[in-house]
């Protein structure tokens, strides 16, 4: 019963697949606060078995929290060490552009709350 934090980045065709495994167990809906304003979103999973992954005794039933950060092509602009910039207000993601993406990539269903 010990606590543990892991967090990784998983990027490309990899990420969707992980990301269409979660959703499935959460069958595509998502709550309207789930989602915040810089256009991020993210979701609990409460057994890792939900997922696919076996079950082992010795490490027990653990949850899991999927976090999905929405950015366009040119953002690390802002983010890189060296001649960083600034990044405008029509470049940036919101929140409602990520639940337009959501529901059309993924025929999700925002619950309103």
């Amino acid at each position: 019963n010990e606590e543990i934090s892991v967090y990784t980045t998983v990027r490309g065709k990899k990420a969707r697949d992980i990301l269409e495994i979660a959703l499935k167990v959460k069958e595509y809906e998502l709550k309207e606060g789930n989602f915040s304003e810089t256009g991020c979103f993210g979701f609990g999973i409460e057994e890792h078995i939900d997922l696919g992954i076996k079950y082992d005794p010795q490490i027990g039933i653990y949850g899991m929290d999927i976090y999905c950060q929405l950015t366009r092509p040119g953002y690390r602009v802002c983010r890189r060490k060296q001649q960083n910039g600034r990044i405008g207000r029509n470049h940036r993601v919101t929140k409602d552009e990520a639940v337009k993406w959501f529901q059309d990539e993924f025929d999700g269903v925002v619950v309103k709350k």
